[in-house]
């Protein structure tokens, strides 16, 4: 009776870790192709869903797409160091969190084919990692939303220095660098082009002429479709989603400023990495850039057409060499002092 009761016993054990295994994440036969993909973003979560949804429709597979804030996916990724959960990061508002996640040891490197003939850097823009650690799927332009029923085109700033223009007084909104990466990267372009010394009087008269500093990097740009602001900084995309909802708003490219790509990374030692990999593949491929296009991103893929003005031909001449080295030397210490200026 006892060895009946221990064979039954064993393999009951046996059925459960096959259906464990079968349920895995990591099991890229599990559902004949691909598997379960873990997608870590904090990109909007309607547009990542819809990116999984599509992969599905045409790869197979089943994509699990994990929406929280950058600082919080880092954190993740970090904790889960030992037993990495995710298999694809991808965005956090351009390369900066990316550079730095490459030297924690969390992101693993993968260059699609369709990216292997790029140079590391292509006209000042930085399209993916020297070790092969990020690659770029759309980009993002740093400049100036307006709204056309309070601002002539003509009217509208077309420098940096043009938003110190007493005329907009009490009339700009710009996201609060000590909250936003949006911010902290129009402060640190902006300490590389000028100096500190010169950087941080930029933004003693800067801080002077807003009327308000959102923690939120998007903010500025709903109050500039509200009425509430004249001019608000923010990227190329937040503008153009509200101006195709309806709303009163344009964006400018100023004359110099950060060009920055969105990046796509496998994470190391992720549960399924093949799937992880076809994933990236997809969102460089011309269903997924389709996709991003259609959210009025800026495809990197020559061969999709952008839904807004811009393209990579087109704003490529306006973008500055922003030295990342000096941007990860320099990150949290130039946050730190502007908490201590202005806040």
């Amino acid at each position: 009776m006892k060895k009946k009761l221990s064979f039954i016993i064993t393999v009951f054990l046996m059925m459960s870790i096959l259906v464990l295994s079968a349920c895995a994440g990591g099991d890229s036969e599990g559902d004949g192709k691909v598997g379960g993909i873990t997608f870590y973003s904090p990109e909007t979560p309607d547009m990542t869903k819809e990116l999984g949804k599509k992969f599905e429709e045409l790869h197979g597979g089943s994509v699990n797409v994990q929406y929280a804030g950058t600082n919080i996916l880092v954190n993740r990724m970090m904790a889960e160091k030992d037993n990495p959960q995710g298999d694809v990061w991808y965005g956090g508002g351009g390369i900066l969190p990316f550079e730095a996640a490459a030297e924690k040891g969390i992101i693993g490197a993968y260059v699609p084919d369709i990216a292997n003939g790029w140079d590391t850097v292509e006209d000042g823009i930085k399209v993916k990692h020297q070790d092969g650690k990020y690659v770029g799927v759309e980009v993002f332009v740093l400049g100036f939303a307006y709204n056309t029923e309070l601002v002539k085109e003509d009217e509208a700033p077309k420098t940096w220095d043009d938003l110190l223009d007493p005329k907009w007084k009490g009339k700009i909104q710009f996201p609060n660098p000590a909250a936003s990466g949006t911010a902290t990267l129009m402060v640190l372009n902006q300490m590389m082009q000028r100096g500190e010394a010169e950087g941080w009087d930029y933004f003693k008269k800067l801080v002077d002429q807003a009327s308000s500093m959102p923690d939120s990097g998007s903010a500025p740009t709903k109050a500039v479709s509200m009425g509430e602001a004249h001019i608000g900084v923010g990227f190329d995309f937040m503008a153009y989603e509200q101006k195709a909802n309806g709303e009163s708003v344009d964006f400018v490219v100023p004359d110099k400023t950060p060009i920055l790509v969105n990046p796509v990374s496998i994470v190391e030692g992720g549960p399924n990495p093949e799937g992880g990999k076809k994933l990236i593949d997809f969102l460089l491929s011309k269903d997924g850039q389709q996709i991003l296009a259609n959210w009025y991103h800026i495809p990197i893929n020559p061969d999709v057409e952008s839904k807004t003005p811009l393209t990579l031909e087109g704003v490529k001449s306006h973008a500055v060499d922003l030295d990342i080295d000096w941007v990860n030397d320099n990150y949290d210490r130039v946050r730190n002092e502007w908490k201590d200026k202005f806040q």
